[in-house]
């Protein structure tokens, strides 16, 4: 008979010093691999793989943890995970994406087209549909908050002046940012959004609130009409 094929001990029977959660504890979570981390995230293996084996093998199949956020329930259910694993690990990447848009706001002033890239790139670049924003700012430029215009491919009649203006009025905005998404990952502009962004300059223009820029997120790309002299500076 050939060798009984073993099984990888659980990490629970692993030495300390080679435990994940341990390792964390101890040493911090910035000297734990992605691997290490998101076995943590994992907490159990499954189909006689430990943990940090399943971990591993994501990490190789994905190669990083945006790739693995842009899967589907279904397609990471295919990789072995359960609903609540895979639930865990959305819900991990997702508080990080929140941690870096909360330290993007303590920017004290919006200078360029990138304060805003910076500030919205790890939401918009993997959406599966084009997200449309405006971003509400005070007199001294600084982010007040940002709202959903709409949502799915643009058109002139989904995205309409009079929601933006709205939004800007009641928050008492001075200027305002608008930005959205390209799925294909291509930012350059069609001519909907060309002449989406003209609608918006002239109408917000009547009750004097500045549109900066529009700017248009690829695939760790974007576009800036600003940048582009598409929208004048006042």
């Amino acid at each position: 008979m050939g060798k009984e094929k073993k099984y990888p001990r659980a990490i629970y029977n692993w030495p300390e010093d080679e435990r994940p959660r341990e390792r964390l504890l101890k040493f911090g979570a910035d000297k734990l691999s992605d691997a290490e981390l998101l076995a943590i995230l994992l907490r159990v293996g499954s189909s006689g793989k430990s943990a940090v084996d399943m971990a591993r093998e994501l990490m190789n199949e994905f190669g990083n943890f945006r790739t693995i956020d842009s899967k589907s329930f279904a397609e990471l259910k295919r990789k072995g995970l359960g609903i609540a694993k895979i639930a865990q690990i959305k819900a991990a990447i997702e508080i990080g994406k929140r941690f870096l848009k909360e330290k993007s706001l303590t920017k004290i002033k919006v200078k360029t087209s990138k304060d805003i890239v910076d500030y919205f790139i790890p939401y918009l670049r993997d959406m599966k549909k084009e997200i449309f924003k405006a971003v509400l700012l005070d007199g001294k430029n600084k982010i007040i908050k940002d709202v959903t215009i709409s949502e799915g491919t643009l058109t002139k009649s989904i995205v309409h002046p009079r929601e933006v203006i709205k939004e800007a009025i009641a928050e008492s905005a001075s200027a305002l940012v608008l930005i959205h998404n390209h799925p294909s990952g291509e930012p350059q502009p069609s001519q909907d959004d060309i002449e989406i962004t003209n609608r918006m300059v002239a109408a917000c223009e009547l009750v004097g609130i500045r549109i900066l820029d529009h700017i248009i997120i690829g695939d760790n790309n974007y576009f800036s009409f600003f940048n582009e002299g598409l929208i004048k500076e006042e």
